[in-house]
């Protein structure tokens, strides 16, 4: 299964000739060795390990990766097990995040926790991560460093989550929530590309702070797509979030402005009922909330976009830049 719509890698629009053609042959090596890497001597956890690598799903991480090393060597041997790495883990914490959700589907397929158990589904994400570090320590002492950090901050981000703002302010509590689970992995991703490629530091550090930025946005988005989107353009059931009570930048801002109270009872308790949940849905796509919250993800993006001006002119600078739209304006 290609991990990128044909024709236009994720949604880019046309790419330097050259550019598209090693990126493509790069997310083919990606695939290849991330199905290889999940192999295992018992069958099962094979079987239970590609479950998630078969769905397929953007590869946004990987990619980030591959143009990241533009600004060194694209060619280094680190270069393409780093972006490995990345997609391990995040494929891990999708099964962990779907124990902790109660979800039943993911990517259209049924998720690990509904087709066996919580218990296989989180064993596996710690099978995962178990790949993902031996990978890594081929790559050296800061590539695990840079690993241990950033799963320090998914695991925050996911605690935060859980706790709740303890009265914090909801919408900054939620940004920061995004910030820790969803910006940091992306964040890395950009530094293990320049850094595997050897750019200049510089470089490296451009490339972290736009990864945190366009992470964010790209969550942002992700949360309206599962409220705005049809499910024949996003190829996701609606209102997933909504259903399985996960806190959304729309909602709480549509809480926040008191100005539905009917919306306000149905985001406030559990949307068992399908009718309810349909309203719900409804109501939230018809709320000014939604307007206010894709204003916030082009905000992000427009920030990660800003940060481009300190890395050298080129084609992979032109890609970041055409990712910044295409995050803000995806429709799955």
């Amino acid at each position: 299964m290609s991990p990128h719509p044909s024709g236009s890698l994720l949604g880019l629009g046309v790419l330097d000739e050259s550019l598209e053609a090693r990126l493509a042959h790069g997310l083919e090596r990606v695939e290849s060795d991330l199905r290889a890497s999940v192999r295992s001597d018992y069958p099962f956890v094979t079987e239970a390990s590609r479950h998630l690598v078969d769905a397929g799903g953007k590869r946004f991480r990987p990619l980030l990766v591959l143009l990241a090393a533009e600004f060194g060597d694209p060619r280094a041997a680190g270069v393409i097990p780093s972006a490995v790495v990345v997609e391990l883990t995040h494929l891990a914490t999708l099964y962990h995040d779907d124990v902790m959700d109660e979800a039943n589907l993911r990517r259209g397929a049924a998720s690990a926790n509904a087709r066996w158990d919580n218990t296989i589904a989180i064993l596996t994400g710690d099978f995962l991560f178990a790949k993902a570090s031996s990978i890594l320590a081929d790559l050296g002492p800061d590539a695990v460093r840079i690993q241990a950090q950033t799963f320090e901050r998914l695991c925050t981000g996911q605690i935060r989550e859980t706790v709740g703002p303890e009265g914090d302010d909801a919408v900054r509590h939620h940004l920061r929530v995004l910030s820790d689970k969803t910006g940091s992995l992306i964040a890395t991703s950009g530094r293990f590309g320049a850094m595997m490629s050897g750019a200049p530091p510089q470089v490296i550090d451009t490339m972290t702070a736009f990864g945190e930025q366009i992470g964010v946005a790209f969550q942002l988005a992700d949360d309206i797509v599962d409220i705005a989107s049809d499910s024949r353009d996003s190829g996701k059931v609606p209102g997933t979030d909504l259903r399985e009570g996960v806190p959304t930048l729309t909602g709480l801002i549509a809480l926040s402005m008191d100005t539905d109270p009917r919306l306000q009872d149905l985001l406030t308790r559990p949307l068992i009922e399908d009718a309810d949940h349909a309203e719900a849905l409804q109501r939230l796509r018809e709320h000014a909330a939604l307007d206010i919250a894709r204003d916030e993800a082009r905000r992000w993006a427009d920030r990660a976009r800003d940060t481009l001006g300190d890395l050298p002119e080129g084609s992979a600078r032109d890609a970041l830049a055409a990712l910044c739209d295409f995050v803000v304006t995806r429709t799955g």
